[in-house]
């Protein structure tokens, strides 16, 4: 947004000097202005003894609007002889009384110099008249000096008056312009519940920013309310430093108010964390179904990326059972192996933790990580249109187990997979990998019937090509349950029932 620049003052210029002002036919050498000389042929003679003059009372000046004052230019009066004015400007008295001077009120705005009119002296009088002409008065004029600046100004201030004008009137512009204007409150918007903007009004009120700050600096991230009575969920990797004791973890809500809180329970295999505040009376969001849904259904991601509290986007789930793989790559403990769903809602740093719901405001993932080009799967970077979400079904396992436990657990079946095998299928390792055996003694695998070497080729109907695959498939599951595995031993193949057992999470 910018801002209009400041206007300049124009300098008013100063007062003029003689050498400024245009040269006057009438300019003395001083500068100032004299009068013309007064042309008059006198004739003196003895007068006769005058007799006294009566006294004449004074009369009263004649009204400035009378047309008769009003002389054209070079009009003249006759006086006699020995009755000049002692101004040129002022009107004579023929009879030798001071002439009542004109005042500001008198001759104000008049364009020429005024008379009474010509009176004849009284009988008797001697003397020869003269007459005294009296020139038209030099108007004065601005300089340029004075003029170019007012000029200039006068134009500002009809731009800048033009302008206000024309904001001011701008709806009587477009209503003149023929463009239609909606009258406000006219068209009153009905937003159902289903819209984006209705599932955002019920979602944000339970979705919370998340501020870690601890020795290795500070992290961002999402979460929402699981429980009324404080409980909030996320990703475990948004509080990855929750293990010193200097770490501290803020919550903030969508009204602006933060809570202290504290680590419930933490699992880096499926990469959730549950925190607690003590605050009552929050509103939870709703786990939704997640084995119900299916590619093309409509998202909502909702989160805090970049900072950016509140933030919603939307998508379509764009597949499902997607093997992710997310964490420190260089410590097998720190990986997290979800079997996700995949969106193309952008997700970005920041909205991890966050929900992501469907078209009922229900949620049926938590917002995990994203994919990176070249095809890597990272918890930083920016949206390219993968994003990866934690299944509902997953959360609420695995959130139970944290809050009655403080741990979780995940299912196995106890066989140790050949990460080297690039046939089809996922293949049992065939001897010992760091005194570890191929088949756990008497575990789920064993018992089923499968030996080292075998290669796994589905899971419950759905084949499997990458040994990722196999264990996030195995982990959505609970332990205790049954699935079934196609299984090739040699050239036979045959189907096979595991129960699975279970294993403690770090």
């Amino acid at each position: 947004m910018t801002t209009p620049d400041d206007a300049q003052a124009v300098p008013v210029p100063g007062g003029e000097t003689p050498a400024d002002r245009p040269e006057s036919p009438f300019a003395s050498p001083s500068g100032r202005r004299a009068l013309p000389p007064t042309p008059a042929t006198v004739t003196v003679e003895d007068p006769a003894p005058r007799p006294a003059e009566p006294e004449v009372a004074p009369t009263s000046p004649r009204p400035a609007t009378a047309p008769e004052q009003v002389r054209p230019p070079g009009s003249h009066w006759s006086v006699p002889h020995g009755s000049v004015p002692a101004s040129p400007f002022a009107p004579p008295n023929p009879y030798g009384t001071p002439a009542p001077q004109p005042g500001p009120d008198r001759w104000a705005g008049v364009p020429y110099a005024m008379t009474p009119p010509t009176q004849e002296p009284p009988p008797g009088a001697g003397g020869v008249p003269h007459t005294v002409v009296l020139h038209r008065k030099r108007r004065r004029t601005l300089s340029a000096a004075w003029l170019v600046p007012l000029l200039v100004l006068a134009l500002a201030a009809g731009a800048i008056g033009g302008v206000v004008g024309s904001r001011l009137g701008e709806d009587d512009h477009l209503a003149d312009a023929g463009l239609p204007v909606a009258a406000a409150g006219s068209n009153t918007i009905v937003r159902s519940p289903e819209s984006v903007a209705g599932i955002a009004a019920g979602v944000l009120p339970s979705v919370v920013s998340i501020q870690v700050d601890g020795p290795e600096g500070s992290a961002t991230g999402s979460g929402f309310v699981l429980r009324g009575d404080g409980y909030l969920v996320t990703n475990n990797h948004v509080i990855a430093q929750a293990d010193d004791a200097a770490t501290t973890i803020t919550v903030t809500f969508v009204d602006g108010s933060e809570q202290d809180a504290s680590v419930v329970g933490r699992t880096a295999d499926y990469d959730l964390a549950v925190l607690k505040v003590a605050v009552q009376g929050l509103t939870p969001l709703l786990l939704g179904d997640s084995d119900q849904v299916v590619v093309g259904d409509a998202v909502v991601a909702v989160g805090a990326p970049l900072g950016l509290a509140g933030t919603v986007t939307t998508g379509i789930v764009s597949a499902l059972n997607r093997p992710v793989s997310a964490g420190d790559s260089d410590d097998p403990d720190d990986q997290a192996f979800i079997n996700a769903i995949q969106t193309d809602a952008a997700i970005n740093p920041g909205n991890s933790g966050g929900p992501l719901v469907n078209a009922a405001g229900e949620v049926i993932g938590i917002n995990s990580a994203i994919a990176q080009p070249p095809g890597s799967t990272s918890l930083v970077g920016g949206s390219i249109g993968l994003g990866f979400a934690i299944p509902s079904n997953q959360v609420r396992r695995t959130s139970n187990q944290l809050i009655e436990t403080g741990r979780a657990t995940y299912p196995i079946i106890g066989v140790l997979l050949d990460q080297r095998y690039t046939g089809e299928g996922v293949q049992v390792s065939s001897s010992a990998q760091e005194d570890r055996q191929p088949v756990t003694a008497n575990g789920p695998a064993e018992r089923a019937g499968i030996h080292p070497g075998d290669v796994i080729l589905a899971i419950d109907g759905r084949p499997v090509t990458d040994p990722d695959e196999l264990i996030v498939a195995i982990r959505a599951r609970t332990p205790g349950d049954t699935i079934v595995l196609h299984v090739r031993s040699g050239s036979s193949e045959r189907d096979v029932r595991v129960k699975l057992d279970e294993s403690p999470t770090d």
